[in-house]
């Protein structure tokens, strides 16, 4: 019911950054546990960071230090900077409500995401 459509990304060299958006349309967005994804070609798509309703975050150990997740319900949008980034950064970056704790995304229904590439 929900459609999340991802914007922000780009061409940067490494050490550069960037701030991706996804924001909403339809149904009931502020109360969601959302987190991003991202895809390399050839590989599994991951987990780079989630935020919950309440606000507590979560990274994996690729993302710490270098990647913030925030969200501005006002304005239904969520938002990943990132900063510091290296060429195993390079992917297609998704947005997608998460269950919290765990975040793994709620369906299978993903959006077109942006690429970000990310250049030595």
């Amino acid at each position: 019911q929900v459609q999340l459509v991802e914007s922000g990304g780009g061409s940067v060299q490494a050490g550069g950054s960037l701030r991706l958006s996804c924001t909403a349309s339809g149904g009931t967005f502020s109360w969601r546990d959302m987190g991003w994804f991202r895809q390399a070609h050839g590989k599994e798509r991951e987990f780079v960071a989630g935020i919950a309703s309440y606000g507590s975050t979560y990274y994996p150990d690729s993302a710490k230090g270098r990647f913030t997740i925030s969200r501005d319900n006002r304005k239904r949008t969520v938002y990943l900077q990132m900063n510091s980034l290296k060429p195993e950064d390079t992917a297609v970056y998704y947005c997608h409500e998460v269950f919290v704790g765990a975040w793994r995304p709620t369906n299978d229904a993903w959006g077109q995401g942006t690429q970000v590439t990310v250049s030595a």
